[in-house]
C-alpha cells in the first residue's frame, strides 16, 4: 500500500473512482490518497466549461442529492418546458423539453430561465428579443434550431400554421415559435399586386383551328386566412382557374368570332375567375390577352383571305373611279352640244397639249389653217 499524491488547480474539480465507482468530488489543493488493492482514478474537469457531460451524471441526480446540490447545478425539464441557459448573465443555449443536465458551480453563473410552452406556440416577446441580438455575439447560442424565427416584411403578412392548421395571420414585424412538440411553419404572403402569366395552352376553337395563346393575369390577396385555409395554394389554384376560364372562352367559339372581337375573351375569363374566387379570398383585378399564335398553314391561309379581300376593294374602287370620269365626259359631252364657244374652248385645249408634245411645228396656210385644219371634231 502506498500514497498517491494527487492536485487539483484552483479553476478545477475533481472526480474520484475508485473501481470506476463514484467515491467523491475533490476540491482544489493537493490530496493524497491511499492506493492499495483498489484502482483508484482522479478525473479533473476544468470550470471554464461548466457542463458535466459524464457517463455519472444520471447516478448523481438519482443517487447522490447531496453532492449534486453542493456542486452543481441543476436542471431537469418537463415534456412541456424549455430552458435559457445563461453564463454569467449571457444567453448561451436553449435546453429542449425533457433535458437532464448539470453544470459546475464555484466559476461561471450559471442560471436557467424556465418556460411552459404548453399553452402556446409563440415565443413571449421579451424573449424574442434575446434571441435576435444573439446574432450579433461573437458565441453562438446552442439549440436555435428549436425555434422558428421569422421576419414579416412591411408589404406582406405570415400565415401560422401549426400541426397543419392555419391559426391565424402574422402583420409586420418580427416573431418567433416554439418548434418543440408541434409542426410550425409561417408561410410569407405578399399583398401587394401580384402578376401571373399564363403561356403556351393550345386550345381548338369551335370550328377545329388550334390556337397557341398567352394570358396575363393581376391579383390580390382580400382574406389572407380564408385563402390558406381553403386552399393549399392560392396562386396555384388561381392559376388553374385561368386555365380553365381561357379553355371556356375559345373552344366555344370560332376563329373568325375571336378575331372580330379580340377583348371577348378578356371579358369572358374575367367574368369567370371573379366569381371562381370571391369565395377563397382572391380578388382579380385584371386579366387580358396578350397574344394569339396561330398555326403556320393558318397564317398563310388568312394571308390569302387579307390579300384577295384588299384586291376586291382596291377593284371596287377603280371601277367607281372608271365610272365617275365616264359620268364628267358625259355631262362635257352635252355641254359642248349645246354651246359652241364651249365646244372651240375643248379644241382650243386639245390643241395646246398636242403642242406641248411637239418640239418644232411648220405652219401651212395661216393661223387659221392652225385652227381650222389641225383639230377637227365631228
Amino acid at each position: 500500500m502506498k500514497l498517491k499524491r494527487v492536485t487539483v488547480k484552483k479553476n478545477e474539480r475533481g472526480l474520484l473512482l475508485r473501481n470506476g465507482d463514484f467515491e467523491r468530488v475533490l476540491q482544489p489543493g493537493t490530496h493524497w490518497l491511499f492506493d492499495g488493492f483498489d484502482a483508484l482514478r482522479v478525473e479533473t474537469f476544468a470550470l471554464e466549461q461548466p457542463a458535466f457531460a459524464h457517463g455519472l451524471a444520471d447516478y448523481l441526480l438519482a443517487k447522490e442529492p447531496e453532492v449534486v446540490e453542493a456542486e452543481f447545478v441543476r436542471v431537469e425539464l418537463g415534456e412541456t418546458q424549455v430552458g435559457l441557459r445563461s453564463e454569467n448573465g449571457v444567453l448561451v443555449e436553449l435546453l429542449p423539453p425533457g433535458a437532464r443536465r448539470l453544470y459546475w458551480k464555484g466559476l461561471v453563473d450559471v442560471a436557467v430561465e424556465v418556460i411552459d410552452i404548453a399553452e402556446t406556440a409563440e415565443v413571449p416577446a421579451p424573449v424574442v428579443a434575446r434571441l435576435i441580438q444573439t446574432q450579433l455575439r461573437p458565441r453562438a447560442v446552442t439549440g436555435l434550431a428549436g425555434v422558428l424565427q421569422v421576419q414579416v416584411p412591411q408589404s406582406g403578412a405570415g400565415v401560422l400554421s401549426v400541426d397543419g392548421k392555419a391559426e391565424r395571420v402574422l402583420a409586420s414585424g418580427s416573431y418567433a415559435f416554439w418548434k418543440f412538440n408541434r409542426n410550425v411553419s409561417v408561410e410569407l404572403v405578399d399583398l401587394r399586386l401580384q402578376a401571373v402569366e399564363v403561356t403556351g395552352q393550345e386550345i381548338l376553337t369551335r370550328d377545329k383551328v388550334g390556337l397557341r395563346l398567352n394570358l396575363s393575369a393581376t391579383f390580390r390577396y382580400t382574406d389572407v386566412l380564408a385563402a390558406f385555409t381553403a386552399l393549399n395554394k392560392p396562386a396555384e389554384h388561381l392559376y388553374r382557374e385561368l386555365q380553365f376560364a381561357l379553355r371556356a372562352a375559345v373552344g366555344t367559339r370560332t376563329l373568325d368570332e375571336l378575331l372580330e372581337n379580340k377583348t371577348v375573351i378578356d371579358e369572358v375569363v374575367t367574368a369567370h375567375v371573379r366569381a371562381k374566387l370571391e369565395a377563397y379570398g382572391l380578388a382579380l383585378d385584371s386579366a387580358g390577352l396578350k397574344d394569339i399564335v396561330l398555326p403556320g398553314e393558318m397564317k398563310t391561309i388568312l394571308a390569302q383571305v387579307v390579300e384577295a379581300g384588299k384586291a376586291a376593294e382596291a377593284n371596287v374602287i377603280r371601277r367607281r373611279e372608271e365610272t365617275a370620269a365616264t359620268r364628267s365626259l358625259l355631262n362635257t359631252a352635252k355641254v359642248m352640244e349645246d354651246n359652241p364657244t364651249a365646244l372651240r374652248l375643248k379644241e382650243l385645249e386639245t390643241l395646246e397639249r398636242v403642242a406641248e408634245r411637239i418640239d418644232k411645228i411648220s405652219v401651212f396656210g395661216g393661223l387659221d389653217q392652225v385652227l381650222n385644219g389641225l383639230v377637227k371634231l365631228r
